[in-house]
């Protein structure tokens, strides 16, 4: 990596960092360029040479956070294993309370807009893994899919707009619980 790349890199991560901090001050639409350089710690044109402007900073912070889930999801392979399924729900769980874009996409009416992102990539996901499985495709399969993120998501939600209150563990034996007796069977 030559010195652009990592002047362009470093200039990336702390307008990143400085829109996850600037979440935990104020809502998403009230966040503005100036409050992201000035947080960052750089000059305007350093913002507008990654960004366009805040809703393409969300974008990227949306697209970010949907390869990241992928990422955790990829390493997760179903099986009648409780503390592998809970190790999964509990690395989901702990990824929603530290980042602040999440929790805050979910509560807003702008989560309706991620979730069909990511429900719309998931799906293609599915289908590829299906039929690379066993040659065929798999409607059945990412109807079930789509029921486990629903249900993720609906109680993510739940976590979130009760502020974390219970414990991360709590969340994810109740995920498994939902995914190993309601999901898990119909996947064979």
């Amino acid at each position: 990596m030559n010195e652009s790349d990592e002047r362009y890199s470093f200039a990336e991560d702390a307008i990143s960092d400085a829109f996850l901090l600037l979440l935990k001050e104020k809502d998403m639409d009230k966040i503005t360029v100036s409050d992201v350089i000035k947080k960052a710690g750089i000059v305007r044109s350093t913002f507008y040479n990654h960004y366009e402007n805040i809703p393409a900073l969300v974008e990227a912070a949306e697209d970010k956070t949907i390869r990241d889930i992928f990422n955790l999801m990829e390493s997760f392979h179903p099986e009648n294993d409780r503390d592998k399924c809970e190790s999964y729900f509990l690395a989901i769980c702990d990824y929603t309370k530290k980042n602040p874009f999440l929790a805050n996409l979910l509560q807003s009416p702008r989560g309706d807009a991620f979730f069909e992102k990511g429900i719309m990539m998931f799906h293609q996901y599915v289908t590829n893994v299906s039929q690379s499985n066993d040659g065929t495709g798999n409607d059945a399969f990412s109807f079930y899919i789509a029921g486990a993120i629903g249900s993720t998501i609906g109680i993510l939600h739940k976590w979130i707009a009760e502020n974390f209150r219970s414990d991360p563990r709590d969340i994810a034996e109740i995920m498994s619980r939902i995914f190993m007796s309601g999901i898990l069977p119909y996947l064979d």
